[in-house]
C-alpha cells in the first residue's frame, strides 16, 4: 500500500485518504509517499531478509520527518500491550556477534528518566544551526547536491571546493565546466553515476540489473566479502558460486568451472556477473583484476566491483568492471550522521548500452533529500582526509608488522598484519594509483 504523507496533516489532526496520483491537498514538497508492505506473519522471515540485506529501507532522518508530519494523536499513542519508551542508546549496547562473556540482565530496571525540553531543540532550530554554523545547505538545494556527489564520485570536478555561492554547492552548479574523469576511464560523466540510500542498495541493485539485462544464470562471489553481498548473491536469483579465498590459484578453479558449463550449455553465458571486492573485507586480499576481466570478456559476462575499502583516490578499478559500487557511508563521508551508495558503469565495457538503457528506464531516485544534503557537505574534504588516514595507517601497520610473527618476531601474539600492502601486494599493486601528485596510498 502506498501513503502519501503532507504537513497538512498535523494540522487536520489525521492522516487525510489521498489519491497519490493528483495529490490534491498537499501544498508542500516536504510531502513523503511511503510504501507499505503488509504480510501475513508466516512470511515475516522472508520480509526480514530483504529488509537485513538489500540496504532499501527507510532512513532514521527520513522516519524523523515523516513522523514530524503526523498527528500528535498518531505519534503519541501508546497501546496497553506497547512496551515503554526507551532511549535509542543507553551506553551499554551488547552485541551477540562481538562478545564473550554473557550478558548479566539486571534484577530491576529503574524507572525512565523524561527527556529534558532543554536538552531538545526544535526541528527548525537545529536545520537554522546547520545552515548557519555547520556546512549544511537548504533542502532547496538537495537536487544541486546530489549533483555535486555524482560528479564527485564521477571524478570529473576540476577543482573541488568546499565553498558554496549563494547558498548552492559550487560542485553542484548546473553550468560548472567539468573536465575528463580521473577514474581511469575519461569519458565517465555525473551520468553514469546512481546514488542510493546505502552502500548495500547499491549492490543489490547492481545484482538486480544483471539478472534483468543478461541471460539468467548464476553468479560468482570472488573472495571472501562482506557477508550481505554473499547473501545477496545466493539468496536472489539462481544461486551464487562462492569462491571464498579470492587468490590467483582459485582463478583456474573459475576457469574450469567456466570451461564445464559452457560443455554444458554452450549457447549462454556460464555465469551472469562475477562480483568481487577489491580489497576485500575484512582479509585485505586483492584479486587479479586484469586476469579476471579478460576471462570475463572470454566468456561474455559482467564484473562488479565493490571499491568501497580502497576508494577511488587510492585505486584504479574502473577499467576492469563493467559496474562499480560503492558505500559512501564510510570514509567518504567521514562522519557517522548519514548513509549513502553510488553505482557506475563503465561507458567503455561491453554492455554499457544494454546496462545505461535499462537504467534510464528503470532507475528512480530514492535518496533522500536531507541525506544527500549531509552527504555532499560531509565529502566536500574527503581525498584531504583519506590521504591523512593512508599515512596513519601505513604508519600502525609498519609498527605492528615489525613486530609479528611474519616479521621475525617467532614470540610476538601477533601473527599478521592484514593490510594490502603485505597481502596479494601484487594485485592491489597493479590497481593503485601513481599519477605524480595524486599517488594513491594503502
Amino acid at each position: 500500500m502506498s501513503l502519501l504523507i503532507c504537513p497538512e496533516d498535523k494540522a487536520h489532526g489525521r492522516i487525510i485518504e489521498r489519491d497519490v496520483r493528483t495529490i490534491p491537498d498537499c501544498s508542500s514538497t516536504a510531502s513523503v509517499n511511503v510504501h507499505i508492505v503488509l504480510l501475513p506473519s508466516d512470511a515475516f522471515p522472508i520480509a526480514k531478509q530483504f529488509w537485513q540485506h538489500a540496504g532499501m529501507g527507510m532512513s532514521s532522518r527520513l522516519a524523523e520527518h515523516c513522523l514530524a508530519m503526523l498527528p500528535d494523536e498518531v505519534t503519541q499513542a501508546q497501546t496497553s500491550s506497547s512496551p515503554p519508551m526507551t532511549p535509542r542508546y543507553n551506553g551499554k549496547a551488547f552485541n551477540k556477534h562481538y562478545s564473550v562473556k554473557p550478558q548479566t540482565k539486571p534484577t530491576s530496571s529503574p524507572p525512565s528518566q523524561p527527556y529534558s525540553t532543554e536538552e531538545t531543540l526544535e526541528a527548525d532550530h537545529r536545520n537554522y544551526l546547520e545552515e548557519r554554523y555547520g556546512r549544511n545547505l537548504p533542502l532547496a538545494f538537495a537536487a544541486s547536491a546530489k549533483r555535486a556527489l555524482r560528479r564527485r564520485v564521477a571524478g570529473v570536478l576540476i577543482h573541488d571546493t568546499t565553498h558554496e555561492h549563494q547558498g548552492e554547492p559550487v560542485a553542484g552548479e548546473q553550468n560548472l565546466v567539468v573536465g575528463p574523469s580521473s577514474r581511469g576511464v575519461a569519458d565517465v560523466s555525473e551520468h553514469d553515476v546512481y546514488l542510493f540510500p546505502t552502500g548495500m542498495a547499491a549492490i543489490w541493485n547492481a545484482h538486480h540489473i544483471a539478472l534483468e539485462t543478461r541471460p539468467v544464470a548464476k553468479s560468482v562471489c570472488f573472495g571472501f566479502p562482506y557477508t550481505d553481498t554473499l547473501k545477496v548473491l545466493q539468496k536472489w536469483g539462481p544461486g551464487c558460486h562462492f569462491f571464498g579465498g579470492g587468490l590467483d590459484s582459485e582463478i583456474d578453479d573459475l576457469e574450469a568451472l567456466l570451461e564445464s558449463e559452457v560443455a554444458h550449455n554452450p549457447d549462454t553465458p556460464p555465469i551472469v556477473a562475477l562480483f568481487a571486492e577489491f580489497p576485500s573485507n575484512p582479509l585485505l586480499r586483492s584479486a587479479n583484476l586484469p586476469r579476471l576481466r579478460a576471462i570475463a570478456d572470454k566468456y561474455d559476462f559482467l564484473i562488479v566491483i565493490d571499491e568501497t575499502v580502497g576508494n577511488f583516490v587510492n585505486v584504479e578499478v574502473l577499467p576492469y568492471a563493467d559496474i562499480v559500487v560503492s558505500s559512501l557511508s564510510k570514509v567518504f563521508s567521514g562522519v557517522a550522521n548519514v548513509m549513502g551508495g553510488s553505482l557506475v558503469l563503465n561507458p567503455r565495457g561491453k554492455h554499457y548500452a544494454a546496462l545505461k538503457k535499462y537504467m534510464d528506464a528503470h532507475f528512480e531516485d530514492i535518496y533522500y533529500d536531507e541525506d544527500a544534503i549531509y552527504m555532499e557537505r560531509n565529502s566536500r574534504d574527503f581525498q584531504r582526509r583519506i590521504r591523512i588516514i593512508d599515512e596513519n595507517t601505513n604508519a600502525v601497520c609498519d609498527f605492528l608488522r615489525a613486530r609479528s610473527v611474519t616479521g621475525g618476531v617467532s614470540s610476538s601474539v601477533l601473527k599478521e598484519v592484514f593490510y594490502p600492502k603485505y597481502i596479494t601486494p601484487e594485485n592491489y599493486e597493479t590497481c593503485r594509483i601513481k599519477t605524480p601528485g595524486a599517488e594513491g596510498g594503502y
